[in-house]
Parts: structure tokens; C-alpha cells; sequence
């Protein structure tokens, strides 16, 4: 096997200490190919669930990438650092004794939904093309405007310690991409009144991908050396996150060609296809051949949108 025919998506479990890029480079190198990248970074601090896209499916990451994030976290109370994680250096103590946990639990719930979040300085959204974590290695700290973040779920594991100067809660969350827990803690311990810091986070998930199903980077070398990587790789149609439309093989070669299908090349497809809907063309033998935009064509100028017979479907990124 020419390990340069890589194409699909490996999902890494990211340890604690490497940067995203890190990861995505050492895999480069590891698996001798040319085209890697990632669906989202994570912190370097932070482990967990990094799909990386090799090959062709370096193509998918930009719609991967807006997939919702799942992330296991602790929050403790009584102290707020200034990387609002327990590595930073302490800003300020309170004793928290007298939090209740039914005061946090409601709190927690209240977070489902829209929000304003403002990134913190150890993160790795970038300022004038450089990581903000890079510029707070340096102490240099430069405004950020807050961003619109949806908190979709938020489930708590575990609440420990209460009654004491320093409780803790461990909670599950699902999120839009953008969210940063450690921001969530702090903001948390903001609003009741005590402080708060992240003191432990670890990302379960991102999309379809699960830490169940994730694999370390000496797993993947040892799968490597086996010859066995392609084990390890999963197809394009398992990563982009739009309906399926199943297409005849006439159509393969027009799709790859970046031509328009219509409704006599489709095989099956979702009963209700809207206009300027995104979806991936898959055949039963060539695998997923692109992301395509669904369009009504008018008929005498006029189209509501719902006449399947004047239904045509444009490829607008191929995987060929």
C-alpha cells in the first residue's frame, strides 16, 4: 500500500502538552503523507477528540469543523486564576462554603441556549495572525469582543465537596464550536458571587466522532507499523455532516467533473430537499464524490420551491 493514498479521517484522541498543529504535524510525518489537517482546534492544555482529515478529505474540513463539540468538565469554587484553569496564577480566594448545589445546578440550566462569550487570553483563537495563548505566554493582553455561542445541553455528573471552602460540580455540555469552558467556570463563579476556575476538561466529542472510538498517537503508530492503518481510517461520508443523496453511476463521472445532476440521476434522496440546502452525493461503489447545493429550476419563471420534477443538484466542492 503507497501510504500517500490516505484519504478519509482518523480520529486521534489528543493528549495534553501538544498543540493541535502538533498533532496533525507528527501525523504527517508518521504516516508519510502530504495533506493532513484538523476540524477544530483544541487548547494545547486540553486532551481529547481531534478528528484529523488526510488526504482528499482534507476537503470536508471546513464543514466538519462547524459541527457541534461534547466536553466532560469540573468546576471548582472559591478561586479565579487569571487562565481561568487550575494552571494559571491566583487572582483571588474566597471561601465558598456556603454555596449551595442547588445554586449551581440552577445556574448550570440556565445556561442552555444563546449566549456572549468573550475568549480568554489562553486560547487559540487568533489576534493580527498570531494565537492569543502565545501572545499570554508573553503577558500581553489585547481586547476581544465578545462572540455568540449556543449552549445545547448541559448535564451534571457529579457535585463534591460542598460545605466546604472549595466544592466542585462535574458536568457534561454540548456546544456550538467557538464555546470555551474554561470561560463557562469562570463566568459561573462570576455570577455567584464566590469565583471559579476549570479544574478539569477533556473533549468527548465532535460530531459524529467519540472518545470511545478514539485512538492515541501510539495506537496509530503501532497500527502503522502492523500495515494496518487503513483500519483506522474512516470514509469521507462518515465526516461531512449533511443528508445523503444516492446517485446512479452515470452520474459519477459528471459529479467529479463539477456538473449538475438531476432528478433522473438520483437513486434516493431525503423527502424534503430545500433550496440552497447543502448535502453529500454518494454513490453505492465510488464512495461520497462531493458537497452539492440543492436548486429548483423555475418553470416559466416561477418555482415555489417544491416541484421535484425541476429539482437539480450542483456539486460545489469534489472529492475526486
Amino acid at each position: 500500500m503507497n501510504s500517500n493514498e490516505i484519504n478519509g479521517i482518523i480520529n486521534v484522541l489528543k493528549p495534553p502538552g501538544m498543540s493541535s498543529h502538533d498533532v496533525v504535524a507528527h501525523l504527517r510525518w508518521r504516516l508519510k503523507v502530504k495533506k493532513a489537517g484538523h476540524t477544530g482546534t483544541l487548547d494545547p492544555g486540553v486532551a481529547g477528540v481531534l478528528p484529523v482529515c488526510l488526504g482528499k478529505a482534507t476537503k470536508v474540513a471546513e464543514y466538519m469543523s462547524e459541527d457541534h463539540k461534547l466536553y466532560r468538565a469540573e468546576v471548582t469554587f472559591g478561586r479565579v486564576t487569571d487562565t481561568q484553569d487550575g494552571f494559571g496564577e491566583t487572582l483571588q480566594v474566597q471561601d465558598a462554603a456556603s454555596l449551595e448545589q442547588t445554586e449551581v445546578t440552577h445556574m448550570l440550566s440556565h445556561l442552555v441556549g444563546e449566549n456572549q462569550q468573550v475568549p480568554p487570553m489562553v486560547s487559540a483563537v487568533k489576534h493580527k495572525g498570531r494565537r492569543l495563548y502565545e501572545l499570554a505566554r508573553q503577558g500581553i493582553e489585547v481586547h476581544r469582543e465578545p462572540r455568540t455561542i449556543t449552549i445545547h445541553e448541559v448535564n451534571v455528573i457529579k457535585c463534591s465537596g460542598f460545605g466546604s471552602p472549595s466544592p466542585m460540580v462535574m458536568f457534561d455540555v454540548k456546544c456550538s464550536k467557538g464555546t470555551y469552558v474554561r470561560t463557562l467556570c469562570h463566568d459561573l463563579g462570576q455570577k455567584l458571587g464566590c469565583g471559579a476556575f476549570m479544574s478539569f476538561l477533556v473533549r468527548t466529542g465532535t460530531g459524529s466522532f467519540h472518545i470511545s472510538q478514539a485512538l492515541t498517537l501510539e495506537e496509530i503508530s503501532h497500527i502503522y507499523e502492523l500495515g494496518q492503518i487503513q483500519n483506522a481510517i474512516l470514509p469521507l461520508d462518515r465526516a461531512v455532516p449533511f443528508e445523503a443523496v444516492l446517485v446512479t453511476d452515470q452520474a459519477v463521472s459528471p459529479i467529479l467533473h463539477g456538473n449538475r445532476v438531476d432528478l433522473s440521476k438520483l437513486v434516493s434522496s431525503p423527502d424534503k430537499l430545500r433550496e440552497n440546502q447543502l448535502v453529500k452525493l454518494i454513490n453505492q461503489q465510488a464512495g461520497c464524490l462531493a458537497v452539492a447545493k440543492v436548486h429548483f429550476e423555475p418553470t416559466d419563471g416561477l418555482s415555489d420551491g417544491n416541484d421535484r420534477g425541476r429539482l437539480f443538484i450542483q456539486p460545489v466542492k469534489v472529492f475526486g
